[in-house]
């Protein structure tokens, strides 16, 4: 997952996030244009893991004959998929999707993906894929967007769940938890650094005596924590260059004023082995 950079130097303004948050007009008007049959829109297996649309034809039994692009193919019944409606085309909550079915969720994530849509919701889950590009959508513009608004009411992002989790400690006093998973290469490490500098910037505390300047402030000394973490528990894999090899518990502290007063991190089960021995393409840790 990409970082916050941008190029030009430090007085340019931010690139425009929005086109890679917001659906445009033109997106949604050239999804509502392509064909569509409630009773007869269905996904039929493409033979490779994925699914192709098609137009069922006739049923006969357990066996249905579907048009797929212009030729005719034949499937077993419970194969094929219902297609949702035109109005649910790149949707940002999958939980509303009329039918919930495996096909419509990865025609969904992937129509998301290809108009550089990278996060979607799934009820209380985001879900992330990485673009394996640099989209400026985690600069101190896009956090504005953000920065305490429903999350029904700003497009799908990590900084939505994070200023949710926010809000809801400084509302009900309570302590908030944030689970980042996935498999290797998927950005949980870029995702949980940008959870953590999301929280800096929120929770940043006043400026100090100008004789304190100088100094490094808090909140960036939790943000310059992960690259030293990174440099003794990452190492490169088959699947990632920069892949963590321990798990990480992040604990980061408030006062009751909702600013930033401390942070521990606590690391477990790591790899060990990898010190003497890696596969061919893999190395030791940075």
């Amino acid at each position: 997952m990409p970082g916050n950079e941008k190029r030009g130097a430090n007085t340019d303004p931010d690139p425009d996030p929005a086109p890679y948050l917001f659906l445009t007009f033109e997106m949604k008007r050239a999804d509502m244009s392509r064909p569509y049959d409630a009773k007869k829109s269905f996904w039929v297996p493409d033979g490779d893991g994925g699914f192709l649309e098609g137009m069922l034809e006739s049923e006969n039994g357990g066996k249905v004959q579907v048009t797929v692009g212009h030729e005719k193919k034949v499937f077993k019944k419970e194969q094929i998929q219902q297609v949702n409606p035109r109005k649910f085309e790149k949707c940002e909550d999958m939980s509303n999707l009329t039918y919930l079915n495996e096909a419509s969720v990865l025609h969904n994530l992937r129509s998301r993906y290809q108009a550089k849509l990278i996060y979607t919701y799934s009820g209380l889950f985001c879900v992330a894929i990485n673009p394996y590009k640099r989209y400026p959508i985690y600069t101190t513009t896009a956090v504005k967007i953000y920065l305490g608004k429903r999350r029904n009411e700003v497009p799908p992002h990590l900084f939505a769940i994070s200023d949710t989790a926010y809000r809801n400690m400084l509302t009900k006093g309570l302590c908030q938890s944030i689970l980042v998973t996935g498999e290797s290469g998927a950005g949980k490490t870029e995702n949980t650094k940008k959870v953590i500098s999301y929280f800096a910037m929120v929770g940043a505390r006043e400026s100090k005596k100008v004789k304190d300047a100088s100094k490094v402030s808090l909140e960036d000394q939790i943000v310059q924590t992960n690259p030293i973490l990174e440099a003794f528990g990452n190492a490169k894999t088959a699947r990632n260059d920069n892949s963590s090899r321990f798990g990480k518990f992040i604990r980061i502290h408030f006062n009751i004023k909702g600013k930033l007063a401390g942070c521990d991190i606590e690391t477990y089960l790591l790899e060990k082995a990898r010190i003497t021995f890696q596969q061919e393409v893999e190395r030791s840790y940075h």
